[in-house]
């Protein structure tokens, strides 16, 4: 199994956590801050278990791309993640315990997608 993708998809959803993070202390925006808050507070886990249970299932991934992309648009970066995840779950491993944790990660996208975008 070649662990490259596995390993690019770990680093933009722990990264995704800090920059939400980052979005989170310099919105004006109360709707925006706490939207922003349950997306960090809960993506850092989800991607830990994935990483998790797929070292559990094939091997440790020893590779994390070294490059890091600051986001400053809320919306924006949420629906590029939502892309981002729709597209490489089709070349991580299927099996439905890996696939059900990315479903609660496209889940948590979803989510704080529509809190962006309906709650003022």
């Amino acid at each position: 199994m070649d662990s490259k993708n596995a390993a690019t998809f770990v680093a933009v959803m722990f990264h995704s956590g800090t920059n939400a993070h980052f979005m989170h202390l310099q919105t004006k925006s109360y709707s925006e801050h706490k939207a922003l808050q349950r997306y960090y507070e809960n993506i850092i886990d989800l991607t830990d278990r994935w990483a998790e249970a797929y070292q559990g299932e094939y091997e440790v991934i020893a590779n994390y791309p070294s490059d890091y992309h600051i986001a400053k648009k809320p919306v924006e970066y949420i629906e590029q993640l939502k892309d981002f995840v729709d597209k490489i779950r089709k070349v991580l491993p299927e099996d439905t315990q890996l696939q059900n944790i990315i479903d609660e990660i496209a889940e948590l996208l979803d989510s704080t997608c529509y809190k962006l975008k309906n709650l003022k």
